[in-house]
């Protein structure tokens, strides 16, 4: 039996090329451009058949993320696993528009609320070389995760185990958060059925995390802090309300490539932060299964 070609394998799995290559690279731990560089390469019968075997699973519909191990994010690759949500180009808005923000400030304090695979912190730490970012993460998986992406790639951030705010004793300038926001019963939850829900899907409509986020703001932002979150494509005039009955100012949501409303901020305003305390407290506790914490498409 003659042994396969790069170019046949490729021709035979049936997956778009880019998917096709990516995958076959991972099983021979090999560049994708030495795959476009020598389609003739022979391919031994292990690769082969690891090859074969993540070809199977991407059809099944199991995401290329995990199936390679990482993402891109920010120009910056980063590690998954089945333990947190694929960054989403979507969320490199959010990045955007914090950097913008904190740019302004000489050595700016950044929390991340949820970091999941720690993407929006690390990506913020890099960027930021005078920013002292902490982020926190409910579930211990989650953070090894985030923990490792932040040694890989050489970030200073703090990382804690935390419900929200519930371990968070600072004040912040800047606060960014991307929580489950996918309502119960959303169609689109079949499409995600691979990556944890419970980082994705929120009842309330999907704004049950968001709640707690937005009131508990105020009682760790320094005075003219911001805050900045991610929602979903259909919620950004309620998110805007609940930042208005918690004290923020100069409210506004911004659309990211494909035009939809992603990211809303706003923020403290003055003399807001004094009297936090009793507005945080007004955030209704969430159920277990609202608990989980991670990064949302």
């Amino acid at each position: 039996m003659s042994v396969p070609k790069v170019a046949e394998l490729l021709k035979a799995s049936a997956l778009p090329l880019l998917e096709a290559r990516a995958l076959l690279a991972h099983a021979l731990a090999s560049p994708r451009e030495a795959l476009v560089a020598h389609p003739e390469r022979e391919v031994n019968r292990d690769a082969a058949r690891k090859f074969e075997d993540l070809v199977a699973r991407r059809r099944s519909g199991e995401p290329l993320a995990y199936l390679v191990g990482e993402r891109e994010f920010y120009g910056r690759p980063f590690v998954v696993t089945a333990a947190v949500l694929i960054p989403r180009p979507e969320t490199e808005l959010l990045v955007q528009l914090a950097l913008e923000h904190a740019r302004g400030l000489a050595s700016p304090k950044v929390l991340d609320l949820g970091t999941g695979s720690g993407c929006i912190a690390i990506s913020l730490a890099l960027e930021l070389n005078s920013a002292e970012v902490l982020a926190t993460d409910i579930r211990a998986a989650a953070l090894a995760v985030a923990r490792a992406n932040a040694a890989r790639l050489g970030a200073r951030v703090h990382f804690i185990e935390s419900d929200w705010y519930s371990a968070v004793v600072d004040r912040f300038d800047l606060i960014v958060a991307n929580p489950p926001y996918v309502a119960e019963g959303d169609p689109h939850l079949s499409d995600l059925r691979y990556e944890p829900q419970s980082a994705l899907v929120a009842s309330d409509s999907g704004l049950a995390c968001l709640r707690p986020i937005i009131a508990g703001a105020p009682a760790h932002l320094k005075p003219a802090g911001k805050l900045l979150v991610e929602h979903g494509y259909d919620q950004a005039a309620a998110v805007q309300e609940i930042f208005a009955t918690a004290g923020f100012e100069a409210i506004k949501t911004d659309r990211d490539a494909t035009g939809i409303e992603r990211v809303t901020s706003g923020m403290l305003r003055a003399g807001q932060a004094s009297d936090s305390e009793a507005a945080s407290r007004q955030a209704r506790p969430l159920s277990p299964g609202e608990r989980g914490r991670g990064r949302v498409p």
